[in-house]
């Protein structure tokens, strides 16, 4: 059966919406905890469950890690970065972690919120460097900080991700995604972790969004209990134009291994702002169902979106079409 999953966020943190989101078919709810803990969030648990309970749905709480992702600082206030000017990237401007400024050398390009903001280093300045904005917009804190081409290797596990893995068990997590997997080592740290606090049974969601990743697929595929083909940071390791053809090469591979995989990003994109999606991701999702996906999932489309229930309507209904495509066809 393929699994349908949704984010939750202000926009569906509500017991009643997410009570039609379940009876619409979503089956799996992804919790980021990338700007919250575990602690934090307890009230948004409770909702899911209510909201589970009153529909007589059972659901998989999976939570999405740190993890090695680079992200900046927090900020006091959205920042408007404007097309050609310079901005300064750590001491004294926009907060970045301290482990990437070595690696801002002049012509090193910085893609910021999952590449929807493109800066180019001028200058080195030791615990700051200097970046002309090539492609501006507004930037807010806890965003993603990509350096393409760049080898930086922070710790797979972070404190607050050790801090949320000894309280999964406790919360009734059931999966776990581990964000930038670069090798299997990475999974078998979270693995060990799990098990230090009883959750030996918790699934483990290896996220491909790296070009280390891809290489070391196999010994990853080996230690995770499921692949993410994770579209958004990924299609930053690469030219855009290339993606597709990394996404169907790692969900062959999932094939030929019978190694259970997701797609996510994107995916309904349009309906954050719009009830019905574009003709264009009605394929895409039912083209990952052709290719193998044992799940799909949503993020800012059901967390930040205006339409959740909607999405999770057309996300299911899409998927729907396609496995019964598939069926028909082979029958």
């Amino acid at each position: 059966m393929l699994e349908i999953y949704g984010t939750i966020g202000p926009k569906c943190a509500d017991v009643e919406i997410l009570k039609e989101m379940f009876s619409e078919g979503m089956s799996g709810v992804r919790l980021n905890l990338s700007h919250v803990s575990l602690k934090e969030a307890e009230d948004q648990i409770k909702m899911l469950k209510a909201a589970a309970e009153k529909s007589g749905r059972d659901f998989e709480l999976l939570i999405d890690m740190q993890g090695p992702e680079l992200r900046i600082g927090q900020l006091t206030e959205p920042a408007e970065l404007k097309d050609g000017e310079i901005c300064t990237l750590g001491q004294g401007g926009i907060p970045v972690p301290e482990i990437t400024v070595p690696y801002m050398v002049k012509g090193q390009q910085i893609l910021l919120d999952d590449g929807k903001l493109l800066l180019e280093i001028t200058e080195n300045c030791g615990e700051y460097a200097l970046a002309r904005v090539l492609r501006g917009g507004i930037l807010r804190g806890k965003k993603s900080i990509a350096l393409p081409g760049a080898e930086i290797y922070p710790p797979a596990l972070t404190a607050s991700d050790k801090e949320n893995l000894s309280q999964a068990v406790k919360y009734g997590v059931s999966a776990v995604m581990q964000p930038f997997v670069r090798n299997a080592d990475d999974l078998k740290q979270l693995r060990q972790e799990l098990k230090k606090h009883g959750g030996e049974n918790i699934r483990i969601f290896a996220k491909i969004e790296n070009l280390a990743g891809v290489k070391e697929l196999s010994g990853i595929m080996a230690e995770a209990d499921e692949i993410v083909i994770a579209r958004g940071d990924l299609g930053n390791a690469m030219p855009l134009y290339e993606l597709p053809a990394y996404q169907k090469i790692i969900a062959a591979e999932c094939r030929k291994a019978a190694k259970p995989f997701m797609v996510v990003t994107q995916m309904l994109a349009s309906m954050e702002h719009s009830p019905v999606p574009t003709r264009a991701e009605v394929s895409d999702i039912f083209n990952a169902v052709l290719d193998g996906a044992a799940s799909v999932m949503v993020t800012g489309e059901t967390a930040v979106g205006d339409y959740p229930v909607e999405v999770i309507k057309y996300l299911k209904k899409t998927a729907d079409a396609a496995q019964n495509f598939l069926e028909n066809q082979f029958c």
